[in-house]
């Protein structure tokens, strides 16, 4: 696979191919499940159709996708394994939580006990924690004010750290006026 920088515009186009994918194994309801395939061919038709015809050559050249033939004639575009890997990186870099109007009073822990054998994996989740604005309560558990249960289960999987990680929602921590400075809460 070549080991350039893809622009925005091929990021784009590879995370709309990854949301099929996803919303195919997510546990959506039915009406946001057709939010999102109803978003997903708008968000398509807003590139260029020779612009988006030569990013997916690219991409079947590069082995990121595949072509496969419908019952019915039609062709699908479909992310191979490296695909939704190089999708994957992408979500990873640009993840973020969204903070609401309104705290609801709940703190959100992260702890882990990763072996030593996957030093690099706990130093990945620990940095991207941190990036995320977690506060480090100590060396293995963090502190969130809001909801991110989704976006932390994402990372979990990601670096493959499933039974090493823990996610608490509670509603005391001792000390916690340090924390709400921290985060500017009232």
């Amino acid at each position: 696979m070549a080991k350039y920088y893809y622009s925005p515009t091929k990021q784009k186009v590879i995370l709309l191919l990854w949301a099929g994918v996803a919303l195919g194994l997510a546990a959506y309801s039915p009406r946001r499940r057709r939010k999102v395939f109803k978003d997903i061919p708008l968000e398509f038709k807003k590139i260029d159709r020779r612009v988006l015809q030569r990013i997916i050559r690219e991409f079947h050249r590069d082995r990121l996708v595949d072509f496969k033939e419908d019952r019915d004639g039609g062709v699908r575009i479909i992310l191979t394994e490296q695909g939704i890997k190089k999708a994957l990186r992408y979500n990873i870099d640009t993840i973020s939580i969204k903070e609401p109007k309104k705290w609801d009073g709940k703190w959100r822990l992260v702890i882990f006990d990763i072996p030593e054998k996957m030093k690099k994996a706990r130093e990945a989740l620990r940095d991207k924690l941190r990036k995320l604005g977690f506060y480090q309560l100590q060396k293995s558990v963090f502190v969130f004010p809001f909801v991110c249960h989704d976006e932390i289960n994402f990372i979990v999987e990601f670096f493959e750290l499933r039974p090493h990680v823990r996610i608490m929602t509670v509603l005391d921590i001792t000390n916690e006026a340090e924390l709400k400075l921290y985060f500017r809460l009232s």
